[in-house]
């Protein structure tokens, strides 16, 4: 009895997993997370499941995220995937690779319409990374690592 008692938390647990990636539209990606003016330093990475170059860096986000949980830096991870697929590959592909950096699936198929909001520069090639907060804007139209991401970083948190 103890065993089907466990086993059903379980399932429960799992089904709460696959409702955990928010789906939205660009006007309201924009309100909730372009539009904040504030000292948090925000770190947006726009990436798809399929896109090789942005499955290879994730980890490097994921990394990024765990070290600066205690500090106003927020790691974004903007998924391009369609949304019929969270359950089926978006969600396996984030447990697998353990990744619990906050993920938003952004579901707006008219790119020509908002790509220039994230930066007048983006051609619309993934990956990309905005890096942003009251003071400092980095726009990267293309893969990056740890390395440079902590570059921008530790430089943006030191300034006066």
């Amino acid at each position: 009895m103890k065993i089907l008692f466990l086993l059903s938390l379980f399932v429960l647990f799992e089904a709460g997993t696959k409702t955990r990636i928010p789906v939205t539209d660009f006007d309201s990606f924009e309100t909730a997370y372009l539009d904040r003016k504030n000292d948090t330093l925000y770190v947006l990475n726009f990436w798809a499941s399929w896109c090789l170059p942005c499955r290879e860096e994730l980890p490097d986000f994921e990394r990024l995220h765990n070290t600066h949980l205690a500090e106003p830096v927020k790691v974004l991870l903007i998924n391009l995937d369609a949304p019929d697929q969270i359950e089926s590959r978006l969600i396996p592909f984030l447990d697998k690779n353990k990744i619990t950096a906050e993920v938003v699936l952004l579901d707006d198929p008219d790119f020509n319409r908002w790509i220039n909001k994230i930066d007048s520069s983006w051609g619309g090639g993934i990956p990309a990374t905005l890096i942003y907060n009251k003071d400092t804007r980095v726009f990267l139209d293309r893969k990056t690592n740890f390395e440079e991401l902590e570059n921008i970083v530790k430089q943006t948190l030191v300034k006066p």
